[in-house]
């Protein structure tokens, strides 16, 4: 998985009037839990735009003042009126401890049941997973090129050896569900192939008999 490195600098105060001053002076208060204890800190608010702002997932490499610490982020807090950035929880992320993380579905290849006229339903387009921290994946890839209307692509056909996902197995991940143009086409066809049988029959009970 991908890392943003974050910037900032430990706290020495974590009292209100301290964490106001910060946020007056346009930093955000941080910590990092799952050491062994916790760590607080500050960084700008800019530093977590491309963590925050953006559909996919990131670890996050976060140096203070010398020292490193590898993690993700476990939770944010926004301002309810100006959406500014309030406070940041991270949690620390071993190199030999699983983490659960929340991962992002891509979905490859081309369902003919959607090429059919089938309305394709995207159920999950997130799903939680338990990995070690160098196997957690950028993206989950859900391949959908064998869906055909009425089919159902379930968490456990994704199966992957780096990773255990946390749902139950018959959790849907995408379906194919038919649509009105897909159940219309189905009459068409259907009414169009009993004309043709109908005309065939027609032709061979008025074709003439050879004398």
């Amino acid at each position: 998985m991908k890392s943003i490195t974050i910037e900032g600098s430990k706290r020495e105060s974590v009292g209100k009037v301290a964490t106001k001053a910060l946020r007056n002076a346009g930093m955000v208060p941080c910590v990092i839990y799952g050491g062994d204890k916790p760590v607080h800190f500050s960084a700008e608010e800019k530093a977590f735009k491309k963590l925050v702002y953006t559909p996919n997932v990131y670890t996050a490499m976060i140096e203070l003042d010398g020292h490193k610490f590898a993690a993700i982020l476990q939770d944010i807090q926004f301002h309810p009126v100006t959406d500014r950035i309030l406070h940041v929880d991270f949690y620390q992320l071993f190199d030999d401890k699983e983490v659960t993380m929340t991962i992002p579905v891509k979905l490859t290849g081309t369902s003919p049941g959607v090429l059919n006229g089938g309305s394709l339903r995207f159920t999950n387009r997130k799903l939680k997973i338990k990995a070690l921290p160098a196997k957690l994946p950028d993206f989950v890839n859900a391949d959908i090129s064998s869906l055909k209307i009425g089919n159902k692509l379930f968490v456990t056909e994704l199966k992957n050896d780096d990773y255990t996902f946390m749902h139950p197995d018959n959790t849907v991940v995408v379906q194919v569900r038919t649509s009105r143009n897909a159940v219309a086409d189905a009459i068409e066809e259907d009414d169009a192939a009993d004309a043709e049988a109908a005309s065939a029959e027609s032709s061979t009970e008025t074709a003439p008999t050879e004398a």
